[in-house]
């Protein structure tokens, strides 16, 4: 009997890009466009400084958006898109496992393109792979990773870049099987983050796209991993997710039929997944007219399982220790996105994570655990107001904005990809060269163009 990777790996060898359907070619091009927008806003970050001052590089052709590098070997330029594009919590998710698969598979195969000299259509075949492996493999391991302790981004993320990179370089079924097997001994990334918002989250799409290359490439060369990878006593679920049962059919299922990669998520707020919704019931609260000085306390309905990531020890996530770790407290991002009516770059740096306004709300927010709450199949928002008046306001968010509910359109897609280019520092007249190269990928020869944008 075939091994799941064996099944994945005939279908992977055979994805043809012409068969897409809409919806997915659709995410794929607004997963590009996000990603690419994303590296070049956080090219003049402190995090994106010492990865670049501190990783060893080689030369070669890949391009690091915005940092004004000579070109360089492709595992490197996929380490730092990917640790940029990642580094603010603003990138694509999904809903059912929130895995961030454009800051992963994005970066890994338009480096390794570059460096190899690969079409449009066939980078753009390896985004859709590699973005179908993360989303499906995030939907059998459901709140499995997270229970356990580690990023979902991370460990699967190493083994969707093994497929989208394997895809990319048009390897066999027998190779992509050994690149897959190989992929999951390169998966790593702990939580550890949430207790004092360090940055180590920041670097594991960028960890997780360069070890996609690096087995992909071992794996072209004849390197040998394991066949049993997804499924084995020891394999991936059974130690990144060994809490649950996992359904390997949702992995395997419909495969070129059922597109995941349609169904992705983007977002409009800067800060962790499952706050979005509760900052869009705070955002709409302040367009009632009600103000801090208003408010004697706030309740927060949630699921039990964003409770350790967003809600405790609630004493740190009152006052977040560091401007990363305000975008993973759930009391801070309500109370930024009520005072200034957004959670968007602006409000987390130093200076606005230690406003003394926005703390001493924040201390006023609190959570129970709600029963009902559809986590992880659907996020959704509550929050219930205790006036000094007496008076009590709810607002509620039955999804997630800018997920399949509720999407984002092309139009709010191509804002946010300006607001970023433009805040990192980008000119105008570029912006719009970069989006048209973005939406025209696909039909390019080759992606020699992106060197322009290495500045």
């Amino acid at each position: 009997m075939a091994t799941v990777s064996e099944i994945l790996s005939a279908w992977l060898a055979e994805l043809d890009v012409d068969a897409l359907s809409e919806d997915a070619a659709r995410g794929i091009t607004h997963t590009l466009i996000d990603t690419v927008g994303l590296a070049y806003a956080a090219r003049r970050t402190d995090y994106v400084a010492a990865l670049a001052n501190g990783w060893e590089r080689g030369t070669g052709a890949a391009t690091a958006f915005g940092l004004g590098v000579p070109g360089m070997d492709a595992a490197s330029a996929a380490m730092l898109n990917g640790t940029a594009a990642h580094g603010e919590d603003f990138d694509n998710t999904y809903e059912g496992c929130p895995v961030h698969s454009g800051a992963v598979v994005v970066p890994a195969v338009l480096a390794l393109a570059e460096c190899r000299g690969i079409s449009g259509a066939r980078t753009f075949a390896g985004m859709a792979a590699g973005i179908e492996v993360m989303c499906r493999m995030g939907q059998v391991a459901g709140k499995g990773v997270h229970s356990a302790g580690f990023h979902p981004t991370a460990v699967i993320g190493a083994i969707g870049a093994a497929a989208a990179t394997g895809v990319t370089l048009g390897l066999n079924q027998a190779a992509l099987v050994r690149a897959l097997g190989l992929a999951g001994s390169c998966a790593s990334g702990i939580i550890e983050y949430l207790a004092d918002g360090s940055w180590t989250k920041r670097m594991h799409a960028g960890w997780a796209a360069q070890a996609g290359i690096r087995a992909a490439s071992m794996a072209e060369a004849g390197f040998v991993g394991p066949v049993s990878v997804f499924e084995g006593e020891h394999g991936f679920y059974n130690a990144f997710a060994h809490s649950i049962e996992p359904d390997f059919e949702l992995l395997t299922n419909e495969l070129g039929s059922r597109w995941e990669a349609g169904r992705l998520s983007f977002k409009p707020y800067a800060c962790g997944t499952m706050c979005q919704p509760y900052v869009d019931c705070a955002v709409r609260m302040a367009g009632t007219g009600i103000v801090p000085a208003d408010i004697d306390s706030i309740t927060c309905k949630v699921s039990e399982g964003t409770v350790h990531r967003l809600w405790e020890p609630l004493t740190i996530k009152h006052r977040p220790p560091s401007a990363y770790g305000a975008k993973f407290s759930a009391p801070y991002c309500i109370a930024v996105g009520l005072i200034d009516g957004d959670a968007g770059l602006a409000q987390f740096n130093d200076s606005r994570v230690t406003d003394d306004g926005v703390l001493d709300l924040a201390r006023r927010i609190n959570f129970e655990v709600d029963p009902d709450n559809e986590y992880p199949i659907n996020y959704s928002g509550h929050i219930l107001a205790r006036l000094k008046d007496g008076r009590m306001v709810e607002e509620n968010q039955s999804c997630l904005r800018g997920g399949t509910r509720d999407p984002l359109s092309d139009g709010d897609i191509v804002r946010k990809f300006q607001a970023n280019l433009l805040y990192g520092g980008m000119d105008e007249d570029r912006i719009e060269g970069l989006l048209a190269y973005c939406r025209e990928l696909r039909a390019l020869p080759d992606l020699g163009g992106l060197a322009a944008y290495r500045n």
